[in-house]
């Protein structure tokens, strides 16, 4: 029949139209994400031992620490960043940091204009974040 495939596609819209809402109000209203969601890092600098299994086990080379000596020979972080361009979000480096100070969280925010902007200084995100302990996962 002539028109035919004209025909089921208004029915498709107007079953659309007529239909509930499937819309969601982003800025105003957070979407709900699903629990295992990976989309942000978070460090726990006070829960890092500066081993560098993160950096030795990252496929991208995102990884950049450095830690040094303190009084009783122990070693301590100095700075950790992490280049979240190329990041794959993979979450190897959070399976094998054996303290758990490196997680993977639900925080999805993280659009920036320069590329700059995406060379994280984790020490200072984790001063600044505002995450609850309910979110980090």
């Amino acid at each position: 029949m002539f028109g035919e495939g004209l025909l089921k596609g208004m029915s498709i819209t107007l079953k659309r139209f007529l239909g509930p809402n499937l819309a969601e109000a982003y800025p105003e209203v957070k979407p709900n994400l699903p629990p295992r969601t990976r989309s942000s890092m978070v460090l726990e600098p006070s829960k890092c031992i500066a081993c560098g299994l993160c950096v030795n086990v990252c496929p991208n080379q995102v990884i950049n620490l450095t830690s040094e000596k303190d009084e009783n020979n122990k070693k301590v972080l100095k700075t950790y960043e992490m280049n979240i361009g190329r990041c794959l979000l993979c979450g190897l480096c959070t399976e094998v940091c054996p303290t758990k100070a490196l997680v993977l969280s639900q925080e999805f925010e993280n659009a920036v204009y320069h590329r700059e902007a995406l060379l994280w200084d984790m020490i200072e995100r984790s001063k600044h974040s505002n995450l609850p302990s309910g979110k980090v996962g």
